[in-house]
């Protein structure tokens, strides 16, 4: 067994820093230049990686140059490709230059924000990009930090605790049957029981979104029974077709029942984004008492400087450039949603919000159509050139294309809808069915 190098090991070597960083830089340059060689999909299969690395790991180091070969041999080939521009599966995760560049400074620096001292700067660009987002919103004074707002969640659990017990078995949660299944995870962690959970049932006739008149009368319902309505939460842009509930009456009910009011836009909310006179908050000018300890805002004791990163997209990018990302998005989905709409074999199954179309390819017959959609999308994906996912709205299967990466450009969308013609036109002579 070899020895240990006597040389002293540093794993924050300036010096080869520089050297290092070039190299990942130019691997991820290289990437994104072949990006659209690579099938979109991965074609590996489970447990592919067992075969290709080490079941222990090196007890020497190794090269960076081994490094990377290793992520190009067997790494590579078990991604799928997110940032292809013929990525149509889900809700985007973008990348850009701005992010890579902030993502390397957050880590350069890697300071860990929990208190004002033990990173003042941390704290405060966090305020003060958060009130950038809540003005490019144009969300009220009370959603900014320098408006007032925040909270701390520790007060608010020892106020809880001081407050006459409550039964919470009694307390109730609304959401619409298209609602994200992360509220019901919520529901269950905080210990509402399940069967008080009220998943209320949509349909096409209201294009899929919450009726506020069937949150009434379950509302109603649950008071009579002895509940305590709690919580309502609406969702602007929902997963599975876009649709979005009509917050305004929604939002009325929740005033007139007092029930906790949320809105779930993890998706659509961006293209709110619009321009506004940006000025500095004018916070924390007095430490003893406008200091923000982010520990007491949340479970966890501490949290990245994520900030930094967000600050540094805002910078270079501007708002302009983001409201162009966003709309250009929402055109290329209106262009492949009109060259869904001029062949007669398809349908486009509920009106194309932001930049999700939710399609099918018809049939008479609501079983063979199921069967005739899930083989063109099985198709389609297994090609290589595109991925798409689907999603099951009114007891129909539907293809979702969601139109979202940095890179695409109309010729993608052209290309896709190509490829969903050529595999359609393939299965309908293969298994005689014929769109109606």
């Amino acid at each position: 067994m070899g020895s240990l190098s006597t040389n002293t090991f540093s794993s924050l070597d300036s010096d080869g820093f520089t050297n290092d960083c070039k190299m990942v830089i130019d691997f991820i340059a290289d990437y994104y230049k072949n990006i659209e060689n690579y099938p979109v999909q991965s074609q590996v299969k489970p447990g592919y990686l067992l075969t290709k690395l080490p079941d222990t790991a090196p007890y020497c180091q190794e090269s960076l140059e081994d490094v990377l070969k290793d992520v190009t041999d067997s790494i590579i080939p078990g991604l799928t490709h997110w940032q292809s521009p013929n990525f149509f599966a889900y809700f985007q995760s973008n990348a850009s230059t701005a992010g890579f560049v902030g993502e390397m400074l957050c880590s350069g620096l890697n300071v860990v924000g929990f208190s004002w001292i033990a990173s003042p700067a941390a704290t405060e660009l966090e305020s003060i990009v958060m009130d950038w987002m809540g003005k490019m919103l144009k969300l009220p004074s009370t959603f900014l930090f320098s408006g007032n707002g925040g909270y701390s969640l520790h007060p608010s659990c020892s106020k809880r605790q001081t407050e006459k017990s409550m039964n919470i078995s009694k307390l109730v949660v609304y959401a619409s049957d298209q609602t994200h299944s992360a509220l019901f995870k919520g529901v269950k962690l905080v210990g509402i029981p399940s069967s008080n959970f009220r998943c209320l049932s949509t349909s096409f006739s209201s294009e899929f979104s919450l009726s506020p008149q069937s949150l009434e009368d379950a509302i109603e319902n649950d008071i009579k029974a002895g509940y305590v309505p709690l919580f309502l939460c609406a969702t602007v842009g929902t997963t599975a077709c876009g649709a979005v509930d009509p917050v305004m009456d929604l939002g009325k009910i929740a005033r007139k029942y007092n029930l906790w009011f949320h809105i779930d836009a993890a998706y659509a909310a961006a293209s709110f984004i619009n321009r506004v006179t940006v000025k500095q908050s004018r916070i924390l000018e007095e430490q003893c008492e406008a200091v923000v300890d982010y520990k007491d805002w949340q479970i966890a004791l501490s949290r990245r400087f994520r900030a930094l990163k967000l600050w540094i997209v805002i910078r270079m990018h501007g708002i302009a450039n983001l409201m162009f990302h966003i709309r250009s998005h929402v055109n290329l989905a209106k262009r492949f949603e009109s060259l869904v709409a001029k062949d007669s074999r398809f349908e486009v199954v509920v009106p194309r919000r932001f930049s999700l179309v939710c399609f099918r390819l018809k049939h008479n017959d609501a079983c063979k159509a199921s069967e005739l959609n899930r083989k063109l999308l099985a198709a389609v994906n297994e090609s290589g050139r595109a991925f798409m996912t689907h999603s099951v709205v009114g007891g129909l299967f539907i293809i979702r294309c969601a139109v979202g990466s940095t890179l695409i450009e109309e010729r993608h969308v052209d290309d896709l809808w190509k490829l969903i013609q050529e595999k359609a036109a393939d299965l309908v002579e293969e298994t005689g069915a014929i769109g109606e």
